[in-house]
């Protein structure tokens, strides 16, 4: 890491964001030269955690308008894993969590309008709308993965019927709901750390709240094409049935469902 964390003596402001990158190098120099851009006045203090080695981003001229802080993973961690260390002495009021395929809008700064609504009432997390490369929305919100939907949407093409999670390409949390939950459950190496997350802030009572700021979110899922990451997918389906936290949701929706 080229520079300490921040100590605990530091004022709680601003917003903290976690990227980590799996050789993504090329896509990790744009967002952060569109960090530095257009979102030098609301972000505080980038983590950008290299999960397997490559060179390091090439600062502006005139240096990082935010404080800068790399780190080098000597073995590959999970999702959750990664970003949980970047931010586990986070001391600003909002973490981010920022997928390196994301791309900035020039004509939108999207994290003063993320981090208004995380700092709203009974807000747990804040999200943008997220667009593909042709400019159409993509399915980042999505009802409970059971069974029953995933046939419905995958077989049956059917549309969402409710959002009981986002993806985690671009979220914001209060500081206080990311540690009141724990950051995400390690227990999922890749995939589902989102879901997971959703429902145990839905549990306690925190909603999830859609922003009219937006990104750009030009990658694709992995587990389309690789078979290494259909196992993890899978794998992490399984885990997520068998958890209590799955039951429970289900348990709440099925009781809401009877009255």
């Amino acid at each position: 890491m080229n520079e300490a964390r921040a100590s605990s003596s530091e004022p709680q402001t601003g917003l903290v964001v976690s990227i980590v990158s799996h050789g993504h190098g090329v896509l990790v120099q744009r967002l952060l030269g569109q960090l530095a851009e257009w979102s030098a006045g609301s972000v505080s203090r980038v983590v950008l955690t290299h999960n397997i080695p490559e060179p390091t981003p090439q600062a502006p001229i005139t240096g990082w308008p935010f404080r800068m802080e790399i780190v080098f993973n000597a073995v590959p961690r999970g999702f959750g894993a990664n970003h949980n260390r970047a931010l586990q002495d986070a001391t600003e009021a909002f973490v981010c969590v920022l997928n390196p395929d994301v791309e900035l809008l020039p004509t939108q700064e999207p994290f003063t309008a993320l981090m208004q609504a995380a700092a709203t009432d009974g807000v747990g997390c804040a999200y943008p709308m997220q667009l593909d490369a042709d400019g159409g929305e993509q399915d980042y919100e999505r009802e409970l993965p059971s069974p029953r939907a995933l046939w419905r949407r995958r077989v049956l093409r059917q549309p969402q019927r409710k959002v009981d999670w986002v993806n985690a390409a671009c979220i914001v949390l209060p500081k206080s709901a990311w540690q009141l939950m724990g950051g995400f459950d390690e227990a999922y190496f890749m995939y589902c750390e989102d879901v997971d997350l959703c429902l145990r802030l839905r549990l306690a009572g925190l909603r999830l709240q859609k922003t009219q700021a937006c990104v750009l979110h030009v990658g694709h899922r992995a587990s389309r094409k690789q078979w290494r990451h259909l196992v993890w997918h899978v794998r992490s389906l399984l885990r997520l049935w068998r958890s209590g936290v799955y039951r429970q949701t289900c348990g709440i929706a099925d009781a809401a469902r009877r009255k």
